[in-house]
């Protein structure tokens, strides 16, 4: 592992698939009746949030933690950000702290890397969502998740997805999940499409390494999994659809569709969800669909991350550990 993880495109096959696996480690520390490592204790990590989430900053406070990590959250709203202080002010503050590793959400896209690069700090730097850039870690937990399911959790170790066929719908144009997504899976072997209404097709998307069709009916059948993307209203700022009820026909996912993919594939969705546009209700409540099990995998991920970026090579549960799981 390198120092930062700021995109996913700079994760090689190897360094994609060691994650993955040390996820898999992370996940038995989960069913233990204590769910902690003492692997990171004596290090603070700090979450740095400049914009809104949930999910994200959760996930990693958990993941933090379960290893023995100090946790620092920091939220722009409430704090010196607010009364305008600069992102290398901010940085130089944390780094006077002693943080060991910054995890970064901001809505600029490349100010991770800004951070990583400037020498600001000499800890290591993750991008928790960067603008409409990338979500490497967003990108992990759902081939993760998609490697649990296809492959299978134990048989799938040391195994990427090659030959695996993903489809990515929805608003490709504002969506860092896509983008981190498309770099991350091609990586793994697995073939992508993109599916979207032309106006929420980003300029140059030619250069991606994937496919763009307009019509989702006709990717459905082959297909192993479907990924559902959360329409951003937020960063519109023009009509790039005539109405929600017109998307939901064309590019909606309902159970008459769902019906015509194969047997195993699966429903995937980063959330939050916009139900009864993008996805049914039918559609997000069946057992095909993962949505709660990415945020389960998410935490096993970013452990494997804030391990592998902070703890060494040793193997992430130890000999005892191990006996004591098995007792």
């Amino acid at each position: 592992m390198k120092r930062h993880l700021i995109s996913a495109a700079d994760l090689t096959r190897d360094d994609a698939v060691l994650i993955l696996d040390t996820a898999e480690e992370m996940a038995r520390v989960a069913d233990r009746p204590i769910k902690k490592l003492p692997t990171l204790r004596g290090r603070t990590v700090v979450n740095l949030f400049f914009e809104d989430s949930t999910r994200t900053r959760i996930s990693f406070e958990a993941a933090a933690k379960r290893l023995s990590a100090d946790v620092i959250n920091f939220s722009a709203k409430g704090s010196s950000v607010s009364k305008g202080e600069s992102l290398k002010d901010t940085a130089l503050t944390l780094e006077a702290m002693g943080a060991d590793a910054v995890v970064i959400r901001h809505h600029d896209s490349g100010a991770p890397h800004r951070l990583a690069t400037s020498g600001w700090i000499g800890g290591s730097v993750v991008n928790a969502g960067d603008g409409t850039h990338e979500h490497p870690t967003q990108a992990l937990l759902d081939a993760f998740t998609m490697r649990r399911r296809l492959v299978g959790a134990d048989a799938g170790l040391g195994k990427d997805l090659s030959g695996r066929r993903i489809t990515v719908v929805g608003d490709i144009l504002h969506s860092r999940v896509a983008r981190s997504n498309v770099h991350l899976l091609t990586t793994l072997g697995a073939e992508v499409t993109l599916v979207a209404p032309p106006t929420l097709v980003p300029i140059g998307v030619e250069s991606w390494p994937c496919e763009v069709s307009y019509d989702l009916d006709s990717v459905l059948a082959t297909s192993d999994a479907v990924m559902m993307l959360r329409v951003q209203r937020e960063r519109m700022n023009a009509a790039f659809f005539p109405t929600e009820r017109e998307y939901a026909r064309r590019y909606g996912l309902d159970g008459e569709r769902m019906a015509r993919m194969p047997e195993d594939a699966i429903v995937m969705h980063p959330g939050p969800m916009n139900r009864g546009m993008e996805i049914t209700a039918e559609v997000a409540d069946s057992p095909r669909c993962t949505a709660v099990e990415q945020v389960t995998n998410g935490v096993s991920i970013r452990m494997a991350v804030l391990y592998l970026l902070l703890g060494g090579n040793e193997p992430a549960l130890t000999t005892t550990a191990r006996t004591e799981e098995s007792k």
